[in-house]
């Protein structure tokens, strides 16, 4: 065999209690697991290499349900954020919003549009248009050689809705709706896994659910599923999750809750009122699965938090918008008098909203202070100060937002269908650490720490339940005939060594880390080997 990994704890992923075992592992392969006491007979593997695994829990690699990696992967041949995680597949094409399909008009709005996530990739060479043409990229990633970890794709909504209708807030036409929809079978013939919205970001948001409810039909029989962004994680947040039950319901879709959270002063220990939600559609036959991150704060744009009106047209619109004293004064009043839909129906507070990154480096003060806490400074209103930012940044400020709450964050980590997703904006001065630290905080904070979950519970968590919604039959186990992405940590000492302070800080107590066979993180330092590649769904 290639490798054996001796006298590993195996936290198959099975959420079964763990075991002692040796691992053999041939051509990216587990082709041997041998526990411990095995009956007479049974030969222990051998090797070229051998690792000493003692003290050591060997599990499947972490599926990140909900990354936001998609240039990055092509700008990064190193990608520790991620690999050194344990992180071995992201999910990509999030929130409705990415880079595939397009055509050059859809492209040029689209990398406006979502700066703040990923950059405006000036140092990418957008040599794709479809789907298929993307993940043959990733394929390709470094001189031919690959990327630093697999990655599945979503297609999003929201940029098909902007490629077959614009930025306009109005119904599709019937010759739209049917362009959506073949746009949505293609990227699914070509190797999507699902499809995603940004329903709280335009001009995805501008799709009523009879819209959504017919991709969603496209999407189920091609296999996939339907990842929402809801329209509210605040104000009317259980409505929300509801309405994406029933159409999704309604089109015969398997639904998975992108970070499922309940947010802000209205949703305060709410969690229950969502999980009961859940555990009756559950039982009435709903497909459901979800992901969180281990933090309260979230992440996104400034301008995301903009009322949907004052986004219709696009970067240039909102831009002209702002710069029009009377009509900023409208949107100053609708996000701090009504509640935005862009902030989820709760009126702004300010002191919440804390500049995280900036693309001009001339406005790099504002970064780690909150809104509040800048206009102070300057003596002046905040919404003065959120308007010049807004306009001198071009829109491309990312933003921390103060809203969460731990009892929520614990009890739906704690649900059956939880799986884990880092949401992780890697872009910025300052990015939220959940980038860098969602995977370890889980095993350190959630189980060492605090005993919410058990280790084989977390375990199950982050590897097979994603997988099986994902439906990659031979990933998220520890088993013979799976592939060998493997992940080799302390569970004494693991830990996210990323801090709202230092948030690009690498975690500690992860010191093997292995996709397809190969190392990707040895002895606790990234090795130069891009094992990654496109995972692409399977046709129903």
């Amino acid at each position: 065999m290639d490798l054996v990994i001796r006298d590993a704890d195996v936290v198959d992923g099975t959420g079964d209690p763990s075991y002692r075992a040796d691992v053999g592992i041939e051509n990216g392969v587990i082709t041997t697991v041998v526990k411990e006491g095995a009956a007479a007979g049974c030969l222990h593997p051998v090797a070229r290499r051998v690792l000493d695994a003692e003290g050591l829990a060997l599990s499947p690699g972490f599926i990140d349900m909900h990354a936001h990696s998609d240039l990055a992967l092509l700008r990064d041949p190193d990608h520790s954020a991620k690999a050194a995680q344990g992180v071995t597949l992201e999910v990509i094409g999030q929130d409705g919003l990415s880079y595939a399909p397009v055509d050059d008009r859809t492209l040029a709005e689209v990398r406006r549009s979502i700066t703040g996530w990923n950059g405006d990739g000036e140092d990418i060479d957008f040599d794709w248009r479809s789907v298929g043409e993307y993940l043959d990229r990733l394929d390709h990633g470094f001189d031919g050689q690959g990327i630093a970890v697999n990655a599945a794709y979503l297609i999003p909504q929201g940029t098909v809705r902007m490629l077959a209708v614009g930025w306009e807030d109005r119904p599709a036409t019937p010759r739209e709706l049917d362009r959506m929809r073949d746009l949505v079978a293609t990227g699914m013939r070509e190797g999507a896994v699902g499809m995603s919205s940004g329903l709280t970001y335009t001009p995805g948001m501008y799709a009523k659910d009879a819209e959504l409810t017919e991709l969603c039909r496209v999407v189920a029989e091609h296999g996939g599923y339907y990842c929402p962004h809801h329209r509210s994680y605040g104000a009317g947040a259980l409505r929300a999750y509801e309405e994406m039950v029933t159409l999704t319901r309604e089109a015969g879709c398997p639904l998975h809750l992108a970070h499922a959270t309940m947010n802000f002063g209205v949703n305060k220990g709410k969690a229950p009122d969502l999980l009961a939600l859940l555990d009756r559609s559950l039982d009435e036959g709903a497909d459901i699965t979800l992901d969180t991150y281990p933090y309260t704060p979230g992440c996104t744009t400034l301008v995301a938090m903009l009322p949907s009106w004052a986004s219709e047209g696009g970067p240039e619109a909102i831009l002209g918008r702002l710069k029009d004293d009377g009509t900023a004064e409208r949107i100053r009043h609708h996000m701090e008098v009504v509640g935005a839909d862009g902030c989820h129906g709760v009126p702004i507070e300010w002191d919440t909203i804390e500049i995280s990154g900036v693309t001009d480096p001339a406005l790099a003060p504002y970064v780690g202070s909150t809104v509040q806490a800048s206009a102070d400074r300057l003596g002046e209103a905040p919404w003065v100060t959120a308007r010049r930012l807004l306009i001198a940044d071009g829109l491309g400020s990312t933003i921390l937002q103060h809203v969460g709450h731990e009892e929520n964050v614990r009890a739906i980590m704690r649900h059956r269908v939880h799986t884990g997703g880092s949401d992780g904006i890697l872009r910025g001065d300052k990015p939220h650490p959940r980038a860098y630290g969602t995977f370890p905080h889980y095993l350190g904070r959630y189980v060492r720490e605090l005993g919410v979950l058990s280790l084989e519970e977390c375990v199950a968590h982050l590897t097979s339940r994603p997988a099986a919604r994902l439906r990659l039959p031979d990933r998220g186990l520890v088993r013979e005939g799976h592939r060998a992405d493997l992940v080799l940590f302390d569970p004494a000492t693991v830990a996210a060594g990323s801090t709202f302070d230092a948030p690009r800080t690498l975690p500690t107590g992860i010191p093997h880390v292995l996709i397809d066979g190969r190392f990707v993180i040895e002895d606790g330092r990234r090795t130069d080997v891009l094992a990654g590649r496109s995972v692409r769904g399977t046709p129903a």
